[in-house]
């Protein structure tokens, strides 16, 4: 003990740090602070602002992002954000020292920009021998250099920070001499930091220009024009937006952003506008509510207004009329949205689905436990990364997709599929019920009470989070293509990316489902890109049970720095609404003196001079929106299948439904209702028919919303002849999983029990692989020791190897089922034809066997 007391504190005295390192020494003797570890800029010269309130001690960087970590040694490293983020500029520079040995290394990490640098410099000539960036990651990597040609003479370090903007910073940590090259992991060379280098920058003609420039500037295809619907002062940041029955354009104007403020002194409006005249530029604006705070979403329905405002998902009841105003006071759905980690991943670009829930999006680095107000966390369901839903009669709210980066934007193509677009990652995504996608960083989530039940010893204590780790492997874009250039990553080639589409930072998605444009458009997806200052087109390819992404050629090109969509939306007519929140600064940060809040812009895109349509939907029939419902005009069906969804719900409040099961009271209210509407009987006759899948699924969707589809229908639809139909009776089926496969003495219901034997027939025997990825995601619904038949016959096919989807989605649906019986999903492992199906299960057997010991 006494020779290790003694060997310590000699060691401490000496200046070798491991690896066969020492420290170089000054002029007097002392070993110089070129590791920080002194916990101040000792031995350094700093100029500007970049190293401001440097060292940083301990590993900040994994409290604010879960993907990446420091990776410095010792204590202390130099952080280039973590104090005055990407904003400043400035040089820090060491005492000059003698080079001794002929190895040295450090650690670097930042923005990969020739700007931002380590230098490595000769004392008496100033001569720079070596230089080298970072490569878009915090994480400290080892930097060795061969410093022989220059033993014997002195040097100096000097840090240099000349960017702002993204990666516009450099870490830096632990310099020392070696001599022999040390050997180390993960190394940095300037041969690989070269090869990250982004393209030269883009060429963008114009910045700032006035509404009436901007449409004159921007380029669109042949026979599109571009019209201002509204501009500054008339709407300013417009953060989001959306149509009523009426054709109105309701707009968020996001002043609070980007911090909420005090409770009852926000900032952000809602305003309604109106074309009254058809000219494409409204003519009557009205300001309906005020002091709101942090607004990111908006969707009309029900008599109001759906408010995504975190921490809140609100209510607020709109009194309709050609001059809207309040008609009370906001309602507080959901709370426990987190806007404290990041303000522009909150909830947003909130849409109605097909199946007449309300769907919206949540960002990566936003985590939060979201649930009624004053529900305990046993009642609450953790968010982070995720396509969500809320039932607006059943009052119901549950995670459709997990996983992604920032999304935002989603919109629902021809069958329903829903497309979201993210940043950072890969921009295009095909979101599955049930699915477990890419992740920007952080771990998956348990999405369900049962499965947070069944993990809670996984559960963060810190934070929460009810952590799922055995997805093992999550599903990647269907994209073939990316829109950033380069490989140093998406933020290196921010303005650099014209040739590739614009950059990674997307914003708004609309499948067009118009009348107005040409047929070549139809189905394609429209995707803002916020740096290239345009609209990209994807157009979908549908690939075994999913699709591949193909590259469109761009839509719109703004041709301006300072154009910024948030979403796209098309109108009765077909032609297209875009908000532009128009700002000089694209990226987000906190501080509130970043935007120019003097600007906005609504824009119009109408092709072949299409007149606007007056339109009122609340004014029509029962009769004369049930024959609306099949229209391939979409704006017309979704708006004539969300009125009629208002009414039966409307009626539902006076039905008093018989003996029920607690919990299904808002469910048999809308059945007893539903069946009551004769005007239904036509969707069922073409529901049945033979014509166009897509008018018949609209049927469908419409029935069931509405309560008025029967368990004859269902029966039906399993054996019908085209895919779609079949995997959407299996969807609609399994909504209500809680009531037809709930158990009474013991036993699943009738019911229940001839669904899957249905299922159990289709996963055996469906040619279609569409419709088994539909049954991989309604098993997710059903009680896991109820899976176990469905799961076998899906497990047999071996043409399913190689699809996008259908081996993971089978694991995500057995994952629950293994978890609970493992003597049966040792059976599934034996009878599996598909490789990675085995490999999961046996994973999943290997870890319930390890912590049962």
């Amino acid at each position: 003990m006494i020779k290790r007391t003694l060997w310590l504190a000699l060691a401490a005295l000496l200046p070798w740090t491991g690896f066969g390192g020492t420290r170089p020494v000054a002029k007097d003797g002392h070993v110089l602070n070129l590791d920080f570890e002194t916990g101040d800029l000792k031995d350094w010269t700093a100029t500007g602002n970049a190293f401001d309130g440097q060292p940083i001690r301990g590993d900040v960087v994994k409290q604010r992002r879960s993907d990446m970590a420091s990776e410095h040694t010792g204590e202390y490293w130099i952080g280039g954000f973590e104090k005055v983020g990407d904003d400043g500029k400035g040089t820090l520079t060491s005492a000059p020292f003698k080079i001794d040995q002929p190895w040295a290394s450090f650690r670097v990490g930042g923005g990969p920009w020739p700007e931002v640098r380590v230098e490595l410099v000769e004392a008496a000539t100033s001569n720079v021998f070596f230089k080298i960036s970072g490569y878009e990651g915090e994480n400290l990597r080892p930097v060795v250099v061969d410093i022989r040609p220059h033993q014997g003479k002195e040097m100096f370090i000097r840090l240099v920070d000349d960017r702002t903007g993204h990666w516009g910073h450099l870490n830096f940590d632990d310099f020392q001499f070696h001599s022999v090259r040390p050997q180390v992991a993960n190394e940095l060379t300037i041969a690989s930091v070269e090869r990250l280098q982004p393209p030269p920058a883009d060429v963008v003609p114009f910045a700032g220009l006035t509404p009436a420039e901007a449409v004159e500037k921007a380029k669109l295809p042949p026979g599109f024009k571009l019209h201002l619907f509204a501009g500054e002062p008339d709407v300013v940041q417009p953060i989001a937006f959306c149509q009523d029955h009426r054709g109105r354009i309701w707009v968020a104007e996001g002043l609070s952003y980007p911090r909420r403020r005090a409770e009852g002194e926000g900032l952000d409006r809602i305003l309604c506008f109106e074309d009254t005249d058809g000219d494409h530029h409204f003519d009557r604006r009205t300001v309906v509510a005020t002091n709101l705070n942090l607004v990111s979403g908006l969707e009309w329905g029900f008599g109001g207004l759906w408010v995504g405002a975190a921490p809140y998902l609100m209510f607020i009841p709109i009194a309709d009329g050609d001059s809207p105003k309040l008609a009370g006071p906001p309602q507080i759905l959901l709370d426990g949205w987190n806007y404290t980690a990041d303000t522009h991943e909150t909830l947003n670009t909130l849409s109605w689905g097909p199946d007449g829930w309300l769907y919206g999006c949540h960002g990566v680095f936003c985590p939060s436990h979201v649930g009624k107000p004053g529900a305990p966390e046993s009642q609450r369901q953790w968010v982070d990364a995720a396509v969500w839903r809320y039932h607006p009669v059943k009052r119901q709210f549950e995670v459709f997709t997990e996983g992604g980066s920032n999304p935002w934007g989603i919109d629902f193509d021809e069958h329903g599929e829903i497309w979201a677009e993210m940043c950072v990652i890969p921009h295009l995504f095909h979101m599955v019920q049930g699915a477990r996608m890419l992740r920007q960083g952080g771990e998956h989530f348990c999405v369900g009470p049962e499965e947070t039940s069944r993990n809670a010893k996984y559960r963060d204590t810190s934070s929460r989070k009810p952590i799922f780790p055995h997805v093992y492997e999550d599903i990647q874009t269907v994209a073939d293509h990316r829109h950033w250039a380069g490989g140093a990553g998406p933020h290196a080639a921010n303005g650099r990316s014209d040739a590739m589409g614009g950059g990674h930072a997307h914003a708004g998605m609309m499948c067009y489902l118009g009348t107005s444009w040409p047929e070549e458009y139809r189905g394609k997806l429209i995707i803002g890109n916020i740096h290239g200052q345009r609209l990209n087109m994807d157009i979908p390819v549908r690939s075994g049970s999913g699709y591949v992404g193909k590259h469109g050629e761009d839509f719109l090109n703004f041709n301006d720095t300072w154009s910024q969509t948030l979403n796209q939306r098309y109108d009765q007519d077909g032609s297209v609404f875009i908000i532009d929140w128009y700002d000089k600064n694209q990226c987000h940060h906190t501080r509130e003196d970043g935007h120019d809040r003097s600007n906005g812009r609504i824009y119009k895109i109408v092709y072949n001079d299409q007149k606007t349509t007056p339109v009122d939907l609340t004014k029509l029939t029962d009769e004369q929106l049930v024959a609306l419902v099949p229209s391939k005009n979409e704006w017309m069906s979704r708006h004539a299948r969300r009125v009629l969804q208002e009414r039966v719900a409307k009626a539902a409040e006076s039905e008093t439904p018989g003996n029920v099961p607690p919990g299904f009271e808002a469910l048999a209210k809308i059945y007893s209702a539903g069946r009551k509407v004769s005007a239904f009987e036509p969707l069922r006759d073409l529901m049945l028919s033979e014509k166009p899948v897509e008018a018949r699924l609209r049927a469908l969707w419409t029935l069931y919303v509405n309560g008025a589809l029967t368990l004859e229908d269902a029966s039906r639809l399993v054996d019908d002849k085209d895919e779609w139909m079949r995997a959407w009776v299996v969807q609609v089926f399994t909504e209500e999983s809680a009531l037809w496969f709930r158990e009474e003495d013991g036993k699943v219901s009738g019911v229940g029990e001839a669904a899957l034997d249905s299922f159990k027939q289709l996963a055996k025997s469906d040619p279609s692989p569409v419709v088994r990825r539909y049954l991989a995601s309604a098993l997710q619904r059903v009680p896991a020791k109820l899976r176990w038949d469905v799961l076998t016959e899906l497990a047999q096919h071996r043409e399913d190897i190689g699809d996008h989807n259908l081996p993971l989605m089978y694991w995500y649906a057995a994952e629950g089922s293994v978890a609970t019986d493992p003597e049966r999903g040792l059976q599934l492992l034996r009878s599996s034809k598909i490789p990675k199906l085995r490999e999961f299960i046996a994973r999943r057997l290997a870890a319930l066997s390890l912590a049962s010991r």
